[in-house]
């Protein structure tokens, strides 16, 4: 049985949306059963627009023509929220926890956006959360977007930081249904590349702050 309150970090790299989704459903099954802890997957994903449960078609800008000339698949989930982007640059995190001790949905989205806020805090940025709009925001923009889905009290899903992102792959869709705000990225906002092990490593260690729970590196068997 897996340790109470230990929660696994992992870092995947560079993995395709699709089978990063499989992956969380496998590991889903397993924490609920108590075969694995709790799992924190870490990575990035190629160039992918995903919509979830709120999406509106009228949020993808482009034909689906000029998505293929593109090479931008879009995938519909079952997560929360609405149309984003993932790409190179961004680190994506998704949390395979088990809640049913520790909250509620609306609880851990909250405790989610301190995660993030707590990192940049330590990376210079100050960022906030905002009443009514889910996610990460600073002055010049979003910077992290969240949906998650919550089956049987096991969380998965998670969340997006813009660290060295191509921002103009934002101009194809109407982020989160939001179309007078602006995203922006770390880097855009530090006027510089961003180390993005440092802030996986930042990520890792105010995830376990903020929920209580002891983090350890680890790997996928």
């Amino acid at each position: 049985m897996p340790i109470p309150n230990l929660c696994r970090a992992v870092w995947l790299g560079d993995v395709d949306y699709q089978k990063a989704y499989d992956l969380q459903l496998s590991l889903v099954e397993k924490v609920l059963s108590g075969q694995e802890p709790n799992t924190l997957l870490m990575l990035e994903h190629p160039h992918v627009y995903t919509k979830g449960r709120l999406s509106k078609d009228s949020d993808v800008l482009l034909t689906e023509e000029e998505l293929a000339a593109k090479g931008i698949p879009v995938y519909e989930t079952d997560r929360g929220g609405q149309v984003t982007y993932h790409g190179p640059g961004q680190l994506v995190v998704y949390p395979i926890v088990n809640l049913k001790d520790w909250g509620g949905p609306v609880k851990y989205v909250r405790a989610l956006e301190q995660v993030v806020i707590a990192t940049l805090t330590e990376m210079g940025i100050t960022a906030n959360c905002e009443s009514g709009n889910t996610g990460v925001w600073t002055s010049q923009g979003k910077l992290a977007a969240i949906g998650v889905k919550i089956s049987r009290g096991i969380a998965f899903h998670g969340f997006a930081l813009n660290v060295n992102t191509d921002l103009a792959y934002y101009q194809n869709i109407i982020p989160c249904g939001i179309a007078d705000r602006p995203v922006t990225s770390m880097a855009s906002i530090l006027g510089q590349p961003v180390d993005i092990e440092l802030v996986r490593y930042g990520m890792v260690y105010q995830f376990g702050r903020e929920f209580g729970w002891r983090m350890e590196g680890g790997v996928l068997v």
